[in-house]
């Protein structure tokens, strides 16, 4: 009764917002259309299609803001305005009560908080769809004071979470089947993406092994602060790290008066990114301002505080080439490439002209040459590429989804901070490098460092498996003796040849650097 009870609420909120037309707009029996048209007795009809979207999905719950909020990343699906107005949403969820924050810890922990901690915070600092956050202060193993933020899932949310999605996944299936522009939307797969997302977050102790990650990819930068994962404390419903102290990116003016070099905290955001992204593959992929502090402390002045690891995303080398190699073509307008790379990719239905593909990209970038490159969003154009594949039928992969959509986050905060940072000559050290590093020695040494132990496992075997054959020879072991010496002969030339080609490799490596250097900045 609960699920039929909440069906019935959905549906009167989708039909009070008029979200119907925007399901049925193509449904192929244009008298439903026009029914749901006549019926507008106490539907909220008068603003914009997206604003009453967003109101929707805030009046449903956290759990459809949250699959709001993971929509408004797809937008390689989504007409601009739906997109932009869903981006809006924010996590204003009330706390539940301390008392059940304090259970919860207490059943994950199996101690009374007293034992766990010195002090404890019963107020908590935030608190959105998924868990809330608490400070507190505890003892370590070397019986030091540290303080912490207690992260606490919200109860009960694994019940709704999934009677919600049963619900979200029958509703794919009427806009799959009743609009004309259904299938195109993708709106089940749209549905088992935020499924996956959703239960990732619900994984306290997957985000940090997420956040240890990323704290040791960015130990070397000096540029980024993540907090310390204290793993005693941390289960699938609690998570307890180092507290951070700081000021939030957004109150631009405190930091300034602070003295914090507002240009160079832009510029360092795009440095981090862009680490992450094309050094690592391994990068934050929430990174909106309510996630970023900075940092205050005389030891630490002007860096970056990273927070809430829920959604971190993954390159492959693949995926890296197919980026770095778009960027570098889009700014040679070398659209044909561009057009090459996606078919390249094989996501592309075999079979696309070039041509027309080519065509098709050149309208969406040639625009933006019109302007000074400090004014072009790599984020905009790797949307307006993934929209113009879609009529080709591409299949845009998530990760890239999500690297596009922290992209556009990344240039928003650093455009807000600095209006004349230049994102292209930020990022084109981190092209360069990589691409230097796709064709130059490194790579082959790479490489071999690579298969090393498997080499070194083979060569202790070796003499055995030679005596192990000779002994076979028998009374061939003349034939395989000469045999041996013809082969060692053959391999002297192949060495010889193989010192010829290191030398010409070398000298090939350093005429193809300055070519590169040239052809592709």
């Amino acid at each position: 009764m609960s699920r039929l009870y909440r069906g019935v609420f959905i549906v009167w909120v989708v039909f009070r917002y008029g979200l119907d037309e925007l399901v049925l707009s193509g449904f192929q029996k244009p008298w439903l259309a026009r029914l749901t048209r006549v019926l507008t007795f106490g539907r909220a009809l008068d603003a914009p299609r997206g604003q009453r979207l967003r109101e929707a999905l805030e009046r449903l719950g956290p759990i459809f803001v949250k699959f709001g909020q993971v929509l408004s990343t797809r937008r390689d699906l989504m007409p601009v305005d739906i997109a932009d107005e869903l981006a809006r949403l924010q996590d204003r969820v009330p706390p539940f009560p301390s008392e059940v924050a304090v259970a919860t810890i207490e059943r994950a922990l199996r101690k009374p908080l007293s034992e766990l901690f010195v002090s404890f915070e019963q107020e908590p600092v935030a608190s959105a769809s998924i868990a809330q956050v608490h400070f507190a202060v505890l003892r370590d193993r070397n019986n030091r004071l540290r303080e912490v933020a207690v992260k606490v899932l919200r109860p009960g949310m694994l019940a709704a979470i999934e009677k919600d999605l049963s619900l979200m996944r029958m509703m794919a299936g009427w806009v799959d089947s009743l609009s004309a522009d259904g299938k195109r939307l993708r709106p089940r797969e749209v549905v088992a993406e935020f499924d996956k997302y959703l239960h990732d977050e619900l994984d306290l102790v997957r985000e940090a092994s997420s956040a240890a990650q990323l704290r040791r990819n960015m130990e070397g930068l000096q540029l980024v602060l993540v907090p310390e994962m204290l793993w005693d404390y941390c289960t699938t419903d609690v998570l307890v790290m180092e507290r951070m102290h700081g000021v939030p990116i957004s109150q631009v003016d405190r930091l300034r008066a602070a003295g914090v070099d507002i240009p160079k905290l832009a510029r360092d955001g795009v440095t981090i990114f862009f680490t992450q992204v094309f050094r690592d593959g391994f990068f934050h992929a929430d990174m909106h301002p309510g996630n970023i502090q900075v940092s205050l402390d005389p030891q630490t002045f002007g860096r970056y505080i990273s927070l809430d690891f829920g959604i971190v995303g993954t390159l492959t080398e693949t995926d890296k080439e197919y980026l770095a190699q778009n960027f570098a073509a889009f700014f040679r307008r070398d659209y044909k490439r561009v057009a090459e790379l996606h078919i390249e990719s094989g996501w592309v239905p075999p079979g696309t002209r070039v041509d027309e593909l080519e065509a098709a990209v050149r309208a969406v970038c040639e625009p933006y040459f019109d302007r000074p490159l400090r004014e072009i969003s790599l984020g905009m154009v790797l949307m307006r590429l993934f929209q113009a594949s879609r009529r080709f039928q591409v299949e845009i992969q998530p990760q890239l989804v999500l690297l596009q959509k922290t992209l556009l986050n990344i240039e928003g905060l650093g455009r807000e901070l600095d209006p004349e940072l230049d994102l292209w000559a930020t990022a084109k050290p981190f092209l360069e490098k990589w691409m230097m590093g796709q064709v130059g020695p490194q790579k082959l040494l790479d490489q071999l460092k690579d298969q090393a132990p498997r080499y070194a496992k083979l060569l202790p075997e070796l003499p055995m498996l030679l005596h192990a054959y000779l002994r076979r020879g028998g009374a061939d072991s003349g034939r395989v003796m000469d045999e041996l010496l013809a082969e060692q002969r053959r391999t002297n030339r192949l060495l010889q040849a193989l010192v010829y080609a290191v030398i010409g490799f070398a000298l090939g490596m350093v005429v193809m650097q300055f070519v590169v250097r040239v052809r592709l900045f």
